[in-house]
């Protein structure tokens, strides 16, 4: 009698207004972005090296006295990214340049990097160290560009600095040498999982450089991000690391810089929740620093910070309100002035990771199916005090809200209920000892396509 129940709401779940081939799903580099869940972002410039607290207003704006202060005598790619993959990342970006321009690669176009300096008798690239360590590692790399400040070349939000003709021809070459600049770093470095522009690469009619062309040339598995026209994910809408809830995949415009979002008085709740009616996939990204309690919120290293780092216990909810809630996490590294991650970071990164691991890596039980109700059943009551959803987003996000049910005394009792489910959905609910428990999709625009329903 349940198979024929099931057989018919399946039925009447495939007959509402939206059709499955009108659904919105991702494209392969977004499936991509989604299977790789959590990554690390790299900041590291000249003025970690100038014993400072770091001040943006003030390094956007004034070059860095002496370059050759930059100085890492015991750099080593490989201990960062160790120490990503041992968090549990995936991916990692480095920033090749920021805000004072300087640049973290051999470059033919910038010459304001890493051949200026003494260190390494101008021979070092950074960038090139990376990307072998990320391959030795197995993690995907990727770089963050800075073209929206450059303090030594006089750039302000995209802007040269000054007027009449001498601003002018400066902003015309400003953007060729960008657009020259992604050229290079896209044609010498091999593949790469994402190129994100820092504050986006603007509008290229405006005073933006034309880069998307560039990426698409030379990088076409790339993840972009992003201009005013494109964006392959967004920006979740603050750097807490934490996703406001629900967050969907979809999306009202291509681009979460798009004129009509930002027009829309409430723009930040859309880049914070996505539109379950968007038509189109734009999904979320969640970023934080690792140093970010008691009041700070730093992106690059700075000294007597050590107090900075975030406890266990937060890392783990920003982790469950980030990746269990249908976003990708970005945590923010800082290497210091010897090249090296401190040791306190990568203490509580390899705790976090091993936490991660106890607390989600072995689930009680699984199931799967492209129904709209599932039932664990333990052969002996189980201690149970969290929940795992992932739909399969190739057929795109279709659930719209469900329920968890635990069977007490023969009868279903709700534990838990959600509404956006799509890549994965992780909650931890009061713990409860069970033998049962049901997944019920109470509503959905089409048949629901579950690849794993699990308890831990």
């Amino acid at each position: 009698m349940n198979k024929v129940i099931d057989i018919i709401i399946g039925i009447l779940l495939c007959m509402t207004p939206v059709h499955a081939q009108q659904i919105p799903v991702p494209s392969m580099k977004q499936q991509k972005w989604h299977q790789a869940e959590m990554g690390a972002i790299f900041h590291y410039d000249l003025h970690v090296f100038d014993g400072l607290r770091y001040q943006q207003e003030k390094n956007r704006i004034t070059p860095i006295a002496d370059y050759n202060i930059f100085q890492p005598e015991y750099l080593d790619t490989d201990q960062w990214i160790q120490t990503a993959k041992l968090a549990g990342c995936r991916f990692a970006i480095l920033t090749v340049t920021h805000e004072t321009g300087f640049g973290l690669w051999q470059s033919e176009v910038n010459p304001y990097c890493l051949k200026a300096l003494k260190w390494r008798n101008g021979k070092g690239d950074i960038l090139h160290d990376f990307i072998a360590s990320c391959r030795k590692f197995d993690l995907l790399p990727a770089i963050y560009i800075g073209i929206r400040w450059n303090s030594l070349l006089g750039i302000h939000n995209f802007q040269a600095v000054g007027d009449g003709q001498y601003a002018k021809n400066r902003q015309t070459w400003y953007k060729h040498y960008c657009e020259r600049m992604v050229e290079e770093l896209c044609s010498k470095y091999g593949d790469f999982f994402l190129i994100w522009f820092d504050g986006g690469a603007d509008d290229p009619k405006g005073l933006g450089p034309d880069v998307e062309p560039i990426v698409d040339k030379y990088q076409p598995n790339c993840l972009f991000y992003h201009n005013v026209n494109r964006a392959d994910f967004r920006w979740g809408g603050t750097e807490t690391g934490i996703m406001a809830y629900p967050c969907w995949s979809t999306f009202p415009v291509p681009c979460s810089h798009h004129k009509e979002v930002e027009s829309l008085p409430d723009w930040l709740n859309v880049l914070k929740h996505g539109d379950k009616e968007g038509v189109y996939w734009l999904p979320a990204m969640a970023d934080f620093p690792l140093r970010g309690a008691n009041g700070r919120h730093e992106w690059f290293w700075e000294p007597d910070d050590e107090s900075s780092l975030l406890p266990l216990s937060e890392l783990m909810a920003i982790y469950e309100g980030s990746v269990g809630r249908n976003a990708v996490l970005v945590v923010g590294l800082t290497p210091d002035p010897s090249g090296l991650l401190p040791q306190t970071d990568v203490e509580r990164l390899t705790e976090w990771g091993k936490e991660i691991q106890r607390r989600w890596g072995q689930p009680l039980a699984t199931v799967k199916g492209n129904k709209k109700q599932l039932i664990i059943q333990c052969p002996a009551p189980q201690e149970v005090h969290a929940y795992r959803i992932n739909e399969d987003l190739s057929r795109g996000e279709r659930i719209r809200r469900y329920k968890l049910e635990a069977k007490v005394d023969g009868h279903w009792v709700k534990v838990a209920d959600g509404e956006s489910v799509g890549y994965q959905r992780l909650e931890t609910i009061p713990t409860i000892r069970v033998k049962e428990l049901r997944l019920t999709v109470t509503e959905a625009i089409a048949s629901p396509v579950i690849l794993d329903f699990s308890i831990f």
